[in-house]
């Protein structure tokens, strides 16, 4: 038997073998729906307007159990989905706070420098009174 002939083909002693079968569990696993806050609103909306019978093809239409609808009102006595209607996370940030933190770093990035620079200078001089050379002044550009 050759790798090309399906196994299928090949009965053996008049038995034709069958193929195993698909593994019939899920392999993903469930997750619980997220419903925004407008959709549940919404939904609340429509289903506080619906007459005798209406709410059952509300709910079928939308796939949704009447569990969904008693937490819902529940959340909206509490003033729980007026809360939550904006968006989630971090609210963004002012442009003016983040340009004054970086001019912050930015200014203590250069102070460092300044003493660094400064340490510098005074290190030569002491070496040029040690070595007795003269500084110029500033205004001749450092020059003898």
């Amino acid at each position: 038997m050759t790798a090309s002939q399906p196994v299928a083909a090949q009965p053996t002693n008049g038995v034709v073998p069958r193929l195993p079968s698909p593994d019939p569990e899920l392999v993903h696993r469930a997750h619980r729906r997220q419903f925004p806050a407008s959709y549940k609103l919404r939904i609340l909306e429509e289903a506080d307007a619906c007459k005798d019978g209406e709410v059952g093809a509300l709910l079928r239409r939308e796939a949704l159990y009447s569990s969904h609808l008693t937490a819902w009102r529940r959340q909206r006595t509490q003033g729980l989905l007026s809360a939550f209607g904006s968006r989630r996370g971090r609210p963004p940030k002012d442009p003016a706070t983040a340009e004054l933190a970086r001019l912050r770093l930015e200014n203590e990035r250069l102070t460092r420098k300044l003493a660094v620079a400064e340490t510098i200078i005074e290190v030569q001089k002491k070496v040029s009174t040690l070595l007795g050379i003269t500084l110029g002044s500033p205004e001749q550009g450092g020059q003898r």
